[in-house]
């Protein structure tokens, strides 16, 4: 198979990544009206004939997969050869993008993140896992095994085109030893976000006794990103409250949407300072050095803040993990799934499929779990006892989590405009978190430019 030139740096891999998608989205349209030209099978090889495949998939995990995941998919199937091509996140979308329109595709299987399958798959250039290469799927898959939001990710249009096999949660993680100082009970899944908020001035404490303070209560995304949104969305979520109605119109803008931005933005009022200026590594660092007693963040950082001395002062024995704060709906917690799925245009779709088979299966993702510390996304492999001790509450935090996600639809919105959406979300939100507007009006705002949007695309 050829590879890929590499990109252009500065403004000329901009122009080229603008361009492309430009000329993506144009070709997606005619895409979609296509007719299905079938998918080829290519088999899984011999020991005469192997076969390979090639996997792009984001670099913060592809090389750990190249090492250790394939040698022991390798066992089972040794004559499939794999190569993972690893991307950094933020060009990766694109890249994927103009590979599914490309006429001769690089790639036999691509792996997106959570809120990019509908834009993907609109493209025409991924298989049906279940109608294009149902024939190839092992009678002991067990799709029914899966939990429904994880599975849900890879889902569009009433097709299957992925399969998770990197799950992810916000969770609340807590600090037990700082719970301990400030007097007050460790947190249970049953804790509300006003009894929480009830108790967070308590968690600003002094601890070496200089009298200015040195805990905080919490850290998490305040600036503007497009992940900041997803705690908002997660207290609405808990409330009751949707970002989308069945109709894809807006349905944030409510009483309930506006009380849930400004428990957001009153977070704020016991974190850090500086708190405002937090993304993903500036909270997790804070939580690692004992510098905040809460931390609303994805779970997948969990082996790194409690396991890793390398990378933490803390110790398993102080951290605690659970779904986040409930509200007068349910607990509180967000999906976040890397999905797996396969080129339509692939030579050797049987032996993608094979693989993608064998990482989400009951026994490739105790492996991933075990070795790895990926989250799971089965019931079977949740309901079991971890190899490793540090997965058990882990493996329930993210369990309780699932049954939030599933009862309350937490999950960005399953849309081609999904980063649209959340990019509109995340200025507005920021403006109210700056107090630029207020959470009414940066709500109205978001809803009059979603709204626009989704006219502007047919809806």
């Amino acid at each position: 198979m050829r590879s890929l030139p590499p990109f252009p740096r500065g403004a000329t891999r901009r122009a080229v990544l603008a361009g492309g998608l430009a000329a993506v989205l144009a070709a997606s349209l005619t895409a979609c009206g296509s007719s299905d030209d079938g998918v080829t099978g290519g088999g899984v090889g011999t020991a005469e004939q192997p076969v390979s495949i090639r996997m792009i998939a984001n670099d913060a995990f592809a090389r750990q997969w190249q090492d250790q995941m394939v040698p022991e998919f390798n066992k089972k199937f040794p004559h499939i050869k794999v190569t993972i091509d690893g991307v950094p996140y933020g060009d990766l979308l694109a890249k994927e993008m103009l590979e599914l329109t490309a006429p001769d595709p690089t790639y036999d299987i691509v792996v997106a993140d959570d809120p990019w399958i509908p834009q993907l798959a609109k493209t025409g250039g991924l298989a049906d896992l279940k109608g294009d290469l149902g024939k190839f799927t092992q009678s002991d898959y067990d799709w029914d095994d899966f939990n429904a939001g994880p599975l849900a990710a890879g889902e569009w249009d009433g097709k299957q085109y992925g399969v998770p096999l990197r799950s992810n949660v916000l969770l609340m993680f807590y600090n037990k030893t700082l719970y301990s100082k400030a007097g007050l009970a460790e947190p249970t899944p049953a804790l509300t976000w006003q009894q929480y908020l009830e108790q967070a001035p308590k968690l600003v404490q002094d601890t070496n006794g200089d009298g200015k303070p040195d805990a905080w209560a919490v850290g998490t995304y305040f600036t503007k990103d497009p992940l900041t949104p997803t705690i908002w969305q997660t207290i609405l979520n808990s409330n009751g409250g949707q970002l989308l109605d069945e109709n894809n119109k807006p349905a944030f803008n409510t009483p309930e949407g506006v009380a849930a931005l400004q428990t957001h933005i009153d977070l704020l009022k016991f974190a850090p300072p500086g708190a405002a200026t937090y993304q993903f590594n500036e909270p997790l660092e804070a939580f690692r050095q004992g510098k905040t007693a809460t931390m609303f963040m994805w779970g997948s950082v969990y082996k790194g803040t409690v396991v890793d001395p390398k990378t933490t002062t803390l110790k398993p024995e102080q951290v605690g993990i659970q779904v986040m704060p409930v509200g007068s709906s349910s607990a509180g917690a967000h999906r976040g799934m890397w999905t797996g799925a396969v080129a339509k245009k692939s030579k050797q779709a049987e032996a993608a499929w094979t693989l993608l088979q064998w990482l989400s299966s009951k026994e490739g993702e105790k492996w991933h779990a075990n070795n790895l510390g990926v989250f799971p996304a089965r019931k079977s492999t949740l309901a079991s006892t971890p190899e490793q001790a540090w997965l058990a509450p882990v493996f329930k935090a993210i369990a309780d989590g699932y049954q939030a996600i599933d009862a309350g639809k937490m999950w960005r919105p399953k849309l081609p405009e999904s980063d649209a959406i959340q990019q509109i979300l995340a200025t507005q939100h920021s403006l109210a978190l700056s107090g630029q507007v207020t959470p009414a009006e940066a709500l109205k705002n978001a809803e009059d430019e979603v709204n626009k949007l989704l006219k502007s695309k047919g809806y």
